[in-house]
């Protein structure tokens, strides 16, 4: 397995740390003023498995291990209020999380949704979403005829998920709208 040098580390990355898979979040290097001081890497990261952030500062020599960390492709199934079951797409495999492992992706979960599953040592420890989701509107308030020219300007509407977006004066309940699954916003009609 490669190791990983403080120095190489970039936002995103996977690595090891304490025996526990760790996503980067932020790196800054900080150049010393003294001479023979060696670079300083501050690091903002995240636990995969425990969903902790922390902040370490590492010296550029350290090395890390990659984390067993890999991605497959799966579905999501259904939900029975307190878990949330996928199919793995390759094996067909059932696994299911919480939704404290999930936490706000369920709003954006829709039977049948392809996306890809975090698997830590073969289990499954996170989702990643799509970047857009597509969801129907389940509830708003009609736009005024007065309203319509009035450009940019957005109502609340509430999702089949029950996400609550805003989105443009002319969407009516029924209607299907792309979501961002990173910003949370209306992105447009589906």
């Amino acid at each position: 397995m490669a190791l990983i040098g403080a120095n190489e580390l970039k936002r995103k990355m996977l690595i090891t740390i304490e025996n526990q898979p760790c996503v980067v979040l932020d790196v800054f290097f900080a150049s010393p003023s003294a001479r023979g001081a060696s670079t300083m890497v501050r690091t903002k990261m995240r636990n995969l498995i425990t969903d902790a952030v922390l902040e370490k500062t590492f010296r550029t020599a350290e090395k890390f291990e990659e984390p067993d960390v890999a991605l497959a492709q799966a579905s999501f199934l259904y939900s029975d209020g307190e878990n949330y079951h996928f199919m793995d797409e390759t094996s067909y495999e059932q696994f299911f999380l919480t939704g404290e492992q999930l936490r706000d992706d369920i709003f954006y979960l829709k039977e049948g949704l392809s996306l890809h599953v975090m698997k830590y040592n073969g289990n499954a420890i996170a989702i990643q979403l799509p970047q857009f989701v597509e969801l129907t509107v389940s509830a708003t308030e009609p736009g005024g005829r007065a309203d319509a020219g009035s450009g940019g300007a957005t109502k609340p509407a509430t999702l089949e998920t029950g996400l609550n977006v805003r989105v443009p004066l002319f969407i009516r309940e029924g209607e299907i709208v792309r979501v961002s699954t990173q910003t949370g916003e209306f992105a447009s009609r589906a």
